[in-house]
């Protein structure tokens, strides 16, 4: 549904902080969203964490549904054009290590949307297992 480029139009990140390919499904009234991201070892964390034995760093398996959800966040009309902070992550639960060649698929579901700030829960898989989960809330400012 959406490349790189059509997500880089509309959240802020850029390499080597993109964690976003691709949107497969996006439904702004339904409040979901669904991302995919490809690792294919080359990622700049994968050299630090851990030497012989990579594994991608759970912050940034975070930061990828973040980005996911960021990317149905800011299409809606009233947030075109800003960007989304964390505020807060709860509830966060990493079920299996991510490694060089694995995709993982992001499932965020918005929960609430309060003036500016926006509750999601959301679940990253590799292939039917569940990665890691949480609710995050952002704010969304300038």
């Amino acid at each position: 549904m959406l490349d790189t480029e059509q997500i880089k139009a509309i959240i802020p990140h850029r390499d080597p902080m993109l964690m976003v390919d691709s949107i497969e499904e996006m439904d702004l009234e339904a409040g979901t969203v669904t991302g995919i991201k490809h690792l294919t070892g080359d990622e700049m964390f994968f050299a630090g964490h851990f030497p012989g034995n990579p594994v991608m760093p759970g912050v940034f398996i975070i930061e990828a549904l973040a980005q996911t959800g960021a990317t149905a966040i800011l299409s809606r009309e009233e947030f075109r054009g800003k960007t989304g902070y964390f505020a807060s992550w709860d509830k966060i639960k990493f079920r299996r290590k991510v490694l060089p060649g694995d995709t993982l698929t992001l499932k965020v579901q918005l929960v609430k949307i309060r003036g500016k700030i926006v509750v999601a829960d959301g679940v990253a898989y590799v292939g039917d297992e569940k990665a890691a989960q949480g609710t995050f809330t952002c704010a969304i400012g300038d």
